[in-house]
């Protein structure tokens, strides 16, 4: 990412992908992946899953390895 930043691209944001992405296509609804839960009964209400602090942790690891390099 930090040679895109070189190149003047403008990186807005992340996309979480995995293998597990592809197989809770397969399940449909059945099973829950990602990083947050969604109450379907509540309003969609969005409650973060503990991958969420996890992910928070390397994306800040991330941030400080880019700004010294």
């Amino acid at each position: 990412m930090n040679g895109c930043r070189k190149e003047g691209c403008n990186i807005l944001g992340y996309f979480v992908w995995s293998l597990l992405d592809n197989w809770e296509w397969n399940s449909g609804y059945t099973v829950r992946f990602g990083l947050y839960y969604i109450d379907y009964n509540n309003n969609l209400t969005r409650i973060p899953k503990a991958s969420v602090e996890w992910f928070t942790q390397v994306l800040a690891r991330n941030q400080k390895t880019a700004a010294v390099m």
